[in-house]
């Protein structure tokens, strides 16, 4: 489980990077795995890490959203910009993908927030990831 861990934070970095440079996860997807060609000291990228970012690419639009449909008094351009994109990875691997259960997809992205963001971040992304996977059933429709 500490490599799909070690993805998911990889993912999550992807995500942030591409946010604050203003590009597509695929851009920054795309140099990352060119990095880890050329530079020894970068690590490689996973296979799990590729399909958490080209999944979430996929469904960017419908993620964007749910975060702006279920996250409570926050416009999405207004949240941290670590919650928002542990937020968009979390909804991601929760909604779309079934190999991972929900319980496991939740505390994974409550840790990354403990990690990377502040102190009451942890609760708001459990509190709507929560939201997400209580509605799961009705939130896959593309």
């Amino acid at each position: 489980m500490a490599a799909r861990n070690t993805a998911r934070k990889r993912a999550f970095q992807i995500l942030f990077e591409a946010d604050q440079r203003g590009e597509s996860v695929q851009t920054v997807l795309a140099d990352w795995m060119r990095h880890a060609r050329t530079d020894t000291r970068q690590p490689p990228v996973s296979e799990y890490t590729m399909q958490l970012v080209e999944g979430y690419a996929q469904y960017a639009d419908r993620i964007e959203d749910l975060m702006a449909t279920y996250a409570v008094d926050w416009e999405i351009d207004r949240m941290p910009v670590v919650d928002r994109n542990i937020l968009r990875l979390g909804t991601y691997e929760l909604v779309w993908m079934d190999e991972t259960p929900d319980a496991v997809v939740i505390d994974e992205a409550v840790q990354l927030a403990k990690e990377f963001s502040t102190d009451d971040s942890p609760s708001f992304v459990n509190g709507l990831l929560g939201r997400f996977k209580d509605l799961k059933p009705n939130l896959r429709r593309e």
